[in-house]
């Protein structure tokens, strides 16, 4: 039985406060209003005060507005019909298609129980060497992508969404421009992904509220289609703006603050999402991609730091490149020894050689005389930086360990490398 209020206490911000009782956190609740009517969430119980969180906005909402609680929290539709289709952060198509309002499922559900859960232990080929040879992306991983405004973290995400090899795409977008969003759209449909991608796209024009929702609508759909055999990659961008949509709120809320004004909640309300990153025993899976902007590149702003605590390692974007310090997938031992022999081998020799590299362009900066050596450190740096960093680089796993060895032969000796004499004997160019 749906329960109907007359008297609304209190309207602050986007947030109304009524007196009921037998009201769930997160049902929602519809407001009739002399203009329409609006949907809103429960976000806070106290005692007999329930304070609703208004999607459209409090603009127009009278104290003597009816307020009619659903019973229900938010849900969404899953079928098969949703794939290749654009939804916004309340579920309700965005790209003027048909409603879809069969076979309901409740959002934001609890983590998968681990005993359900299987070891990671299937690679995701994204044609990026980057990932792919020095930090693969395993099936059921959680990783977020470090990054700072301005770098091209949203393509990188649409070039995964082409190339990776799964069954299905979750795209969220949480707080994007519109340019964003049709970037999105119009670059998956180029790349032929279109027809096996959901997208939930919330833009900065749209209410706070569906924003937060963003993530919950794409997990439960994933799970959803995990759970009837699918390999689901889940790609959100910006938690940033995610956790900025909850500071917002809590501010309203006069909630009291944690570090830097974010919710003391902030850790919970991330991991409540990431841990949602599964493969189940018998079925598919869930991969999750999720982009954090660090504000003024600082990995100890309270959303990155979080996040690090959480997941399991970083893909770290910095100038226009995944950086292989800071950059960290901590599963990659568990599928990079089933590929090809050298893979390893060449993960860890050519970083090594690397970071000796970044060590002979600082003296060089600093005047130091090149001997022969930092000569070729310099060429080999130069080689690796355009021929396995630059993201225009787009080449399958085994042709990218190929290229590793005919850089590490133009630079190098066979023995200079510090790599396995065996190794070198079946994989060093026979022209060189």
């Amino acid at each position: 039985m749906q329960k109907v209020y007359n008297k609304i206490l209190s309207v602050s911000g986007n947030v109304i406060t009524v007196k009921a009782t037998d009201v769930a956190y997160e049902e929602l609740a519809e407001i009739t209003t002399r203009r329409g009517k609006s949907l809103a969430q429960v976000i806070k119980l106290d005692n007999d005060l329930v304070s609703l969180q208004v999607f459209a906005g409090s603009q127009g909402i009278a104290t003597d507005d009816e307020v009619r609680f659903l019973g229900n929290p938010m849900r969404v539709t899953f079928s098969d019909d949703m794939l290749g289709r654009v939804f916004n952060g309340s579920g309700v198509p965005r790209d003027k298609g048909p409603e879809l309002a069969d076979s309901l499922i409740e959002i934001a559900g609890p983590s998968v129980n681990p005993a359900k859960r299987i070891i990671p232990e299937n690679m995701i080929r994204t044609n990026i060497p980057m990932i792919d040879v020095f930090n693969s992306l395993v099936r059921s991983q959680k990783l977020p992508i470090f990054s700072v405004s301005g770098e091209p973290y949203n393509e990188l995400l649409a070039r995964i969404a082409m190339q990776a090899e799964v069954d299905t795409i979750i795209l969220g977008g949480i707080g994007l421009k519109y340019d964003e969003y049709m970037y999105f759209k119009n670059e998956l449909e180029k790349g032929g992904a279109l027809d096996r991608t959901v997208f939930f796209m919330h833009t900065a024009s749209d209410p706070i509220v569906e924003g937060l929702m963003v993530p919950d609508l794409s997990l439960a759909v994933a799970e959803k289609f995990a759970l009837a055999g699918k390999d689901v990659l889940v790609l959100l961008t910006d938690m940033t703006n995610f956790a900025d949509s909850l500071k917002e709120i809590a501010i309203t809320m006069e909630q009291v603050p944690s570090n830097r004004g974010y919710p003391g909640d902030l850790y919970s309300q991330l991991a409540a999402r990431y841990e949602k990153a599964v493969d189940f025993e018998g079925a598919g899976s869930v991969t999750l991609l999720a982009v954090t902007t660090m504000p003024g590149d600082d990995v100890t702003h309270p959303v990155p730091d979080n996040t690090g605590y959480i997941t399991e390692g970083q893909f770290y974007l910095k100038n226009g490149r995944i950086e292989p310090f800071g950059s960290l997938s901590r599963l990659k031992q568990q599928v990079n020894s089933k590929t090809r022999a050298d893979h390893r081998a060449i993960m860890d020799g050519m970083i090594q050689l690397y970071a000796e590299f970044k060590e002979t362009e600082e003296k060089k900066s600093m005047g130091f005389r090149m001997n022969e050596w930092d000569q070729k450190m310099l060429k080999y740096g130069e080689m690796f930086e355009s021929g396995m960093m630059s993201l225009e680089v787009n080449i399958p796993l085994e042709q990218a360990l190929d290229r590793g060895w005919e850089i590490l032969a133009d630079c190098f000796k066979p023995e200079e490398t510090g790599l396995k004499s065996d190794l070198i004997k079946q994989f060093w160019p026979k022209d060189k």
